[in-house]
């Protein structure tokens, strides 16, 4: 018996040709650009029959290059050396590979239990924890790695036994684990961007500055729906039992105190004194009082750069502004009006006024030093080099007064909020909380170190994607050994994935420029502008059909293919509509989200279906995934709305 998903592609193919076939039967004459789209046709249904994509894309660009050039072999090859030469320069792709070897080594760190324990306790409370830290979880390992398969694979194997055991629904356990895994697709550092930023000539710091917010805000819808969710319907999420929240202390914790609830702080402090300590070494308190003043002293050390840095102006800017300003006032009145005085000794001292502001300097010289203003009135024509040194103790005194600034409403607002979270902090933190802390310590903050740093010095300037990248290959290079998890094994099976991996995205580039050349020799990409432009369609039609389109394309093809087959068709009509190429970059890392989650060719259930126990059936799965692809539409329609939300953060750092 035929699988449902097989009828659906192979449907799906039949409808393909038969569109292809009716193009070409009502067409009056068949010319080139025709055999462009029926290329592109057959490119899609071979893709689907199961051929590989590059080499698919390769030889179809190759045949059809061919009668584009009327069968000219010479000029075929030319144009297949080409390409890939293009490729290769390509300084953008370099940064695939390290971004890959990244995600495999954190992978294969094993830091993702450690991290979901920490984070389900750190949350306890909260409704639906496990679905919520589940959905946290994925973030940042999406976040760290990138790959939608393994992170969706480990979280089946890690949280999805774990919330089945606390009696959670199937659907909203698969649901919370394929949502969360597919983020990895739009959340900085994507490779997908790197790819599209590649194909479509956009700036990756740029796309990855504009990612950043989208991707927390649809992460955040997640939560808020998790949380709903287990507040209406708690036998769908049913709150951690008592023995799920109990944190163990440690031997010598409980000899200091038996209670997990007593305060920290004042426990600490308190063991410090007289015979309290006596079993506990002096050593291990000081140790724990130091991770627990750990947040007071970060954010006291935060606080204070950061003000420095937001009210400090340079001075050297200052000064260059005086400097230039001397410059330009000096010359200006020498020649015009201060040297023309002798030959008319009272004409000439009136005209500089009359003739505009360029005469102002001098008077405001003579402002700054009123005691001589009538001699120096006198004595500076004949000697006007005197003016710059007159002028340049007023540019140090104008540096030295704008050296300071007040603070921005913004950052009172960010100190506040922390600040309030800290003394939070400190407010509830108890013996058990303080464990809780010790173990998000030793899984959260490193990975979010490593996260921070290769994205902040992305979009903050301080490096290129590419240096970025080595960064973050060499930071899970050492955070794998740090854990002790960093063997001969796990780096050779981390660089032949990395090389597997690499090798398939480089080859899907020279596929796809082959195919884009072959595509335009034929004049498909005319032939489509000219019909879509016959439409008359407005911005908003265009966006809704092109997106219908990548979603539509998005449950038979990967991201890869659907980016470098169909962008380099979508990008030329941008300019016609007045679509930004980043914003609509952005429309489309969300919009293949939605494709992922979509039945009935999803491959992010596929990927739970393989490690879920047998009694989670696909149905379930496929239930699950449905709200959550709401939320990914809902997302959509508010980034088009407010646009901002992604376009905010590449305007306020690069232009």
């Amino acid at each position: 018996m035929i699988r449902r998903e097989l009828w659906f592609g192979l449907s799906f193919m039949v409808l393909i040709v038969a569109a292809a076939g009716i193009m070409l039967l009502r067409a009056d004459t068949i010319t080139n650009g025709h055999l462009g789209l029926l290329m592109l046709s057959l490119v899609v249904v071979a893709i689907m029959l199961g051929f590989p994509t590059a080499f698919t894309l390769m030889g179809m660009g190759m045949i059809f290059t061919w009668f584009a050039y009327d069968r000219n072999t010479t000029h075929t090859l030319d144009l297949m050396v080409q390409a890939a030469y293009k490729t290769m320069a390509n300084d953008v792709l370099i940064a695939v590979p390290l971004f890959v070897f990244m995600g495999y080594l954190v992978e294969r760190a094993n830091l993702i239990e450690t991290l979901f324990k920490s984070l389900h306790l750190a949350l306890a409370r909260l409704p639906g924890a496990l679905a919520v830290a589940t959905l946290i979880t994925c973030t940042i390992f999406a976040t760290a790695t990138g790959i939608v398969g393994a992170v969706v694979t480990l979280m089946g194997l890690l949280a999805l036994p774990a919330m089945l055991r606390a009696g959670y629904s199937i659907p909203l356990s698969a649901g919370a684990i394929t949502a969360g895994g597919c983020l990895g697709i739009l959340i900085p550092p994507s490779v997908l961007l790197i790819v599209y930023g590649a194909t479509a000539g956009v700036s990756v710091v740029q796309l990855y500055a504009g990612a950043f917010f989208p991707g927390v805000m649809l992460a955040s819808l997640y939560v808020l729906y998790v949380i709903m969710v287990a507040k209406l319907k708690p036998a769908w999420a049913p709150p951690l039992s008592a023995a799920d929240r109990a944190v163990p202390l440690p031997p010598l914790t409980q000899r200091l105190t038996p209670d997990p609830a007593r305060h920290a702080l004042s426990g600490l402090v308190a063991g410090l004194k007289g015979r309290r300590n006596a079993e506990v070494p002096a050593g291990f308190l000081l140790r724990q009082l130091f991770i627990v003043l750990l947040p007071g002293l970060l954010f006291a050390l935060v606080a204070i750069t950061s003000y420095r840095a937001v009210t400090t102006v340079a001075v050297a800017e200052q000064y260059d502004i005086q400097e230039i300003g001397a410059r330009r006032s000096a010359p200006e009145p020498a020649p015009g009006g201060l040297q023309e005085p002798p030959a008319e000794s009272e004409g000439g001292l009136q005209e500089p006024p009359s003739e505009g502001g360029l005469a102002e300097p001098p008077g405001a010289g003579a402002v700054q030093e009123p005691p001589g203003a009538g001699a120096g009135a006198a004595q500076v024509p004949p000697g006007s080099a005197v003016a710059p040194p007159a002028a340049e103790p007023g540019a140090e005194r104008a540096a030295e007064v704008a050296t300071t600034r007040p603070a921005p409403t913004w950052w009172w607002v960010c100190f506040a909020v922390i600040g309030a979270m800290v003394a939070l902090f400190y407010l509830f933190l108890s013996f058990a909380r303080l464990e809780i802390f010790k173990m998000l310590l030793a899984s959260f903050f490193p990975l979010m170190i490593l996260i921070l740093a290769v994205l902040g010095s992305i979009v903050l300037g301080l490096a290129t994607p590419t240096e970025a990248a080595a960064m973050g290959a060499l930071g899970g290079f050492l955070l794998a050994a740090a854990y002790r998890r960093l063997t001969l094994d796990v780096l050779k099976e981390s660089v032949f994935l990395t090389a597997k991996t690499s090798a398939m995205v480089c080859w899907l580039f020279v596929g796809s420029a082959i195919f884009s050349a072959a595509f335009a020799l034929l004049g498909g990409q005319q032939l489509v502008e000219e019909w879509v432009l016959s439409m008359n369609l407005s911005k908003v039609q265009f966006l809704v059909l092109s997106q219908v389109i990548i979603f539509i394309l998005g449950w038979p093809l990967e991201w890869t293919e659907i980016i470098v087959i169909f962008m380099p068709i979508f990008i030329p009509l941008l300019d016609n509509f007045g679509v930004d190429p980043l914003f609509f970059g952005l429309l489309v890392a969300m919009n293949l989200q939605t494709a992922f989650l979509s039945p009935p060719v999803a491959m992010a259930a596929f990927y739970l279906k393989g490690v879920s126990p047998p009694h989670v059936t696909l149905n379930q799965i496929f239930l699950g995934m449905l709200p959550f692809m709401g939320i990914q539409v809902l997302a959509i329609l508010m980034l088009y709305i407010w646009p901002q939300i992604g376009l905010w953060l590449p305007q306020l750092l690069y232009k």
